[in-house]
């Protein structure tokens, strides 16, 4: 079952995020629903948590808007909702639960890791984070090739892009360069490979993994993070496991993680006990076979919170 250590921390505070307008490609609203059907708050409770869902926070659809900046397609409803989100997010963390944030498509994580700031801000702690995609999502309105918000989350974060994302509650950036690692990543765009070059962020690609092993990687990362971070905080983008084993994402990119890396990648952050929040991203129902991703993610997150072979 779940250690002492993990024991005492608390309640899970469950909020979907069923948003697909930070993407092309519909059907990633749908995800928060799949996610729910795969058992998700029964597997919690079985690990000893309480569970509480909060619901979905209402987003509207595409067919409702127009897109009036094709740099930045459906920017004042992102916008609107991703408020909402942190504020939702930082009212569970005052609260004393852990935030679990199912998505929706990656832009989520602009509210959710404003909120997560927020309150790390005002509680003295530092934010860490570790992003696993395919991609780095470290695109701005200046070199973005499509538009699409959900290719610029981590750029918002760090403090890159438009003011109306990167000021939500009042502060840019919302969390350090030196305290973001990307994992699995193998797509990134021209201008955006420059963007991450001059910043100098820790980037871990899958041709890192094949080399040296994804156990070694994520040992190193918490290692990184464990005498200068308070708060830490996953972004998992289901697109950054490989296809054959998370075929129903917004985005797929062969050559991924396995399911063997994604579990033990989580399985190493339930021992380090050290995770204070997740977001699960960019299921995408319509394109699966049988739900088997959003069970996948499911399984993952339990993996995150504790599950062991041994049940030790």
């Amino acid at each position: 079952m779940i250690s002492k250590k993990r024991k005492l921390n608390k309640k899970i505070g469950l909020i979907g995020f069923p948003m697909d307008l930070g993407a092309d490609r519909r059907g990633v609203d749908m995800g928060p629903s799949a996610i729910r059907y795969s058992n998700l708050e029964e597997k919690l409770e079985k690990l000893g948590y309480k569970v509480t869902d909060f619901g979905d926070i209402d987003v509207q659809i595409s067919e409702t808007q127009t897109i009036k900046d094709s740099k930045l397609k459906y920017l004042p409803e992102i916008t609107k909702t991703s408020k909402i989100l942190a504020d939702k997010v930082e009212s569970l963390l005052n609260k004393n639960y852990f935030p679990l944030i199912i998505g929706g498509d990656h832009a989520t994580a602009i509210g959710s890791i404003a909120g997560i700031s927020n309150y790390c801000k005002k509680n003295n702690k530092t934010l860490g984070i570790i992003w696993i995609d395919a991609h780095a999502d470290m695109n701005t309105e200046e070199t973005t090739p499509s538009g699409n918000i959900h290719g610029m989350p981590l750029a918002v974060a760090l403090g890159k892009g438009n003011i109306k994302l990167t000021n939500i509650n009042g502060f840019a950036p919302k969390v350090k360069v030196e305290n973001v690692a990307l994992i699995g990543i193998r797509d990134v765009d021209v201008l955006e490979a420059k963007t991450i070059k001059e910043m100098k962020l820790k980037v871990y690609t899958m041709s890192e993994i094949d080399k040296v092993g994804i156990h070694r990687i994520i040992a190193k990362v918490l290692n990184d993070f464990k005498n200068r971070v308070d708060h830490i905080h996953i972004s998992f983008d289901m697109d950054g496991i490989d296809p054959d084993f998370a075929e129903g994402v917004g985005t797929p990119v062969p050559g991924g993680l396995s399911f063997r890396e994604s579990h033990l990648l989580m399985e190493m952050v339930a021992d380090c006990g050290c995770m204070n929040s997740l977001e699960i991203l960019e299921v995408n129902p319509i394109l699966d076979t049988q739900n088997k991703t959003a069970f996948l993610a499911t399984e993952l997150i339990i993996s995150a919170l504790g599950k062991t072979t041994m049940y030790d």
